[in-house]
């Protein structure tokens, strides 16, 4: 008995390190209509961190949101509030040019993006910080990697917008 108190005891520090390393900087409650990218779009969050932050909350088609339920929109040094909304023909070297950074400060900040970018759609919300910012990926997997069947690819073609074939 006294073993197991001294154990959780030296414990306590690491446990409150991590759930102070998971507090949520800023909150959203859900409302009827709302889909994640409209969340993130109208709140400065990529689609990547709102999917990451609210893991095992929000399911990977986002189609549970509950309304009037609060989700969590950033963690505590893990906040990318600097974000772009993807338009049609929008490919990773418009979005990082557009938004003054490099393509791997981009990827870096949207590990969701596969290596061609091909698989960013219209809508979708980007963090375009110039640092990284984001939190990791659950392990085990990277949430919003797939374009959701609702969504128009951003460059379906993978070409350049101003290139003719």
């Amino acid at each position: 008995m006294f073993t197991k108190a001294i154990a959780a005891i030296l414990a306590l520090p690491f446990v409150a390190q991590f759930a102070s390393a998971n507090t949520c900087t800023r909150t959203y409650t859900a409302q009827a209509g709302d889909i994640c990218d409209s969340i993130s779009a109208a709140n400065n969050v990529s689609t990547y961190q709102l999917a990451v932050v609210n893991a095992g909350i929000i399911d990977e088609d986002c189609d549970n949101l509950v309304i009037g339920q609060s989700y969590c929109l950033g963690w505590e040094g893990q906040d990318c509030t600097t974000t772009s909304v993807v338009e049609a023909n929008d490919d990773c070297d418009i979005v990082s040019y557009e938004a003054g950074i490099n393509t791997t400060i981009l990827y870096e900040n949207n590990p969701q993006i596969n290596y061609g970018c091909s698989n960013i759609y219209i809508g979708e919300v980007l963090c375009t910080a110039n640092t990284v910012q984001v939190p990791p990926a659950p392990a085990g997997s990277t949430p919003a990697t797939t374009i959701p069947a609702t969504a128009t690819p951003a460059n379906p073609d993978g070409d350049l917008p101003w290139c003719d074939e």
